[in-house]
């Protein structure tokens, strides 16, 4: 009983409990993103001393802590396999592509897809916008657009396609337009505000296109450890997004040929390995025949390779057999 009292307790702790905070600390931390204790426990001492404007000690202590509540430690497998079921899938509409991915897109998890132009990655963006909110009459789904790519007369297609009302749709849709890299990243964060303030009902997260903004700003091999980064930071706020709060995350990539591979395909996605890492499932795109679509899961952590063969129509996604 008193161990069920202090766990109560625990998750009842606030910024305003950690030592060293006070009144204006806690909104300093907040507006800079730290709204929770797990986001104090997480952050490193340099974080926290420059968006706080605490010493080091008054640092460590919040972090030691937000730790000390958080119950941090191991847990077992089969804790993780229950918090597993928690994890709900979303349907592409087709169904070979929902079978090559386990049954639909994770929730919970970064989907990467990449592909040269015109192969259907925000065609796929689109889709999974509309089937999450047929699932679920509550849902919301949140379109960060960078390539001016986000159409809403394609929404009202895919909407009436799947049966639903087309201005409900585009009501519980929200979409912003980022204009460089920074402010990318913000809206990012600001996805979070959505669900803790505004107390929407978010299952999925579209970012199309992760790269292009840092891909234009970053030129050299001069720039490069410093835009991945930036890069590298942007995906963790994204992998937080979706563990925290159980959310489908859908990033499209663009790509570029290496000119050193003279045999296969030499198509590689933008990024490196900071992305490749940080996604949970990658999926390569690519034209096929006759206006077909090809999808090819590269890399998943519990699925085996494979290939499936679709087309985009109006109502969204057809089989080819």
């Amino acid at each position: 009983m008193a161990e069920a009292k202090s766990e109560l307790k625990m998750e009842k702790l606030t910024l305003h409990d950690l030592p060293g905070v006070g009144a204006a600390t806690a909104e300093k931390l907040e507006q800079a993103g730290y709204r929770d204790l797990m986001a104090i426990a997480v952050a490193n001492i340099g974080e926290l001393v420059e968006t706080a404007g605490v010493s080091e000690a008054v640092a460590r202590k919040m972090i030691n802590a937000a730790r000390d509540s958080m119950k941090m430690g191991f847990e077992t497998g089969m804790d993780v396999l229950k918090k597993r079921e928690l994890v709900s899938k979303i349907t592409t509409g087709s169904n070979s592509f929902d079978a090559m991915m386990g049954g639909g897109f994770e929730t919970g998890a970064i989907t990467e897809c990449f592909g040269e132009f015109g192969c259907g990655k925000t065609q796929i963006g689109h889709i999974l916008a509309v089937n999450v909110l047929k699932e679920d009459s509550e849902a919301y789904a949140v379109y960060i657009d960078t390539e001016n790519t986000f159409r809403p007369e394609r929404i009202q297609q895919l909407a009436e396609g799947v049966g639903i009302d087309p201005q409900d749709a585009l009501n519980r849709i929200m979409v912003a337009r980022a204009f460089n890299s920074d402010h990318q990243i913000l809206l990012a964060e600001k996805a979070e505000t959505l669900i803790t303030e505004q107390k929407k009902k978010v299952r999925l997260v579209v970012v199309d296109s992760l790269t292009s903004h840092f891909r234009a700003e970053f030129i050299g091999r001069g720039t490069l450890a410093e835009r991945q980064q930036k890069l590298n930071r942007h995906m963790h706020i994204l992998a937080k997004l979706a563990s925290s709060n159980n959310i489908c995350v859908y990033v499209t990539n663009q790509v570029m040929a290496k000119p050193d591979q003279f045999f296969g395909d030499p198509t590689t996605a933008i990024g490196g390995h900071v992305v490749a890492h940080a996604s949970t499932f990658r999926i390569y795109l690519r034209k096929g025949k006759k206006g077909t679509r090809v999808a090819r899961l590269i890399d998943a952590p519990n699925l085996p390779d494979g290939e499936c063969c679709f087309e985009v129509i109006e109502g969204g996604i057809k089989e080819v057999l």
